[in-house]
């Protein structure tokens, strides 16, 4: 060090401010106070803009919550079809070829419930308006209904009221329909556009995902990972296997019974089968009132089938299916269905149970050894 060069001392590294008040000079305005970035103001106005965010968040999020159920639901599909592609993959085909069997498969499945479904709804909706003005003209020439419209003058009211109240709320109601089933159309569309998509690229999305846990627990994450993917595609199978179960033996006792439209009941039987718990109930409930529409021992015979069936589903079909899919005590299954039917309906409760086996594989395989070691 050159000896022209001064030491630097600590005096003249410190503030003007403190050296003037060190040696003795006043401060006209006084001593400052704490830095303004840690005052009271601006900390709540980072509280008040970090509400407002948080606030903001939440309305996006309920705004988007159809979208969020769609991709989520896509999401579950994909999962749950997995298997089925990798089933066919060791079969030797490549993953495109397998994957465009499945979705092929899935998409004719759409399409042919649709088929067993909608004429038959078609032919009775049109039967019904073929058959009101003969019910019209029974009324009529009913002898009580003709004393009661000579005294009140009943028939010209129900006129007025079919022509000025009931058909202009029936085209109202026709339109919306309309727009609920194109609706209903192009959700279906995108939800098998998602799900083709997810499937695709199902192994490109778990790897990107792993990159984000830290190295060393990358193993492990994955195992736990594959394991929970693993339980979901089986819970998505074996429940898509009761329910096709369901519907075969539902269609095979109406066919012998001969309830009409057996194949779109057995339909109805089979997907309302998928939602867990109260299903199977609302399936065979609405079966068996058709049933009864048509004749009384056709209803009571459906009642006595559907209270047998549920009894050998519950106890003996579900159990041998689900065993090794999901690991969930029935409590946990039920509670778990009730809250996600609470939150999100029908969908909350399909996913519900997956979901449960998940939180517990994660609290038996990383919490309960944590916990062990304290």
């Amino acid at each position: 060090m050159s000896a022209d060069v001064e030491p630097v001392t600590e005096q003249q590294n410190d503030p003007p401010q403190k050296n003037r008040a060190e040696s003795g000079g006043t401060m006209p305005y006084g001593l400052p106070g704490k830095p303004f970035a840690r005052g009271p103001f601006l900390f709540g106005l980072v509280g008040g803009l970090g509400v407002l965010t948080a606030i903001a968040l939440a309305q996006m999020i309920v705004a988007s919550l159809s979208t969020i159920i769609l991709v989520v639901v896509a999401m579950f599909l994909a999962v749950g079809l997995n298997p089925a592609v990798e089933a066919l993959q060791r079969r030797g085909l490549a993953r495109r070829g397998a994957i465009s069997i499945v979705f092929i498969g899935v998409v004719v499945a759409f399409a042919l419930f649709g088929l067993a479904i909608v004429p038959p709804v078609s032919k009775q909706l049109t039967e019904f308006i073929d058959a009101v003005p003969g019910y019209i003209t029974e009324l009529s020439n009913h002898p009580t209904l003709r004393q009661l419209d000579a005294d009140y003058q009943i028939l010209p009211q129900l006129r007025t009221f079919v022509t000025n109240t009931l058909g202009p709320s029936l085209a109202t109601g026709i339109m919306g329909a309309g727009l609920v089933v194109l609706n209903g159309v192009f959700t279906t569309v995108t939800l098998l556009v998602l799900m083709l998509y997810f499937l695709g690229s199902l192994h490109t999305i778990k790897d990107y995902l792993l990159q984000l846990v830290p190295a060393s627990r990358r193993p492990r994450t994955r195992a736990i990972s594959e394991e929970i993917l693993g339980g979901i595609g089986g819970y998505v199978a074996g429940n898509v296997l009761i329910s096709v179960i369901a519907g075969v033996v539902t269609w095979i006792f109406l066919s012998i019974v001969g309830v009409q439209y057996a194949l779109a009941l057995a339909l109805v039987v089979a997907l309302t089968d998928l939602i867990p718990l109260v299903g199977a109930t609302i399936g065979a409930a609405l079966v068996t009132c058709v049933a009864l529409l048509e004749s009384w021992p056709a209803g009571i015979a459906c009642a006595i089938f559907f209270l047998l069936y549920q009894q050998i589903e519950n106890y003996f079909i579900y159990p041998k299916v689900m065993k090794r899919s999901v690991d969930v005590t029935p409590a946990v299954t039920v509670i778990a269905a009730l809250f996600g039917g609470a939150l999100l309906g029908i969908v909350g409760a399909l996913l519900a149970i997956p979901v449960a086996a998940a939180i517990a594989l994660i609290i038996r395989e990383l919490v309960l050894p944590r916990q062990d070691l304290v």
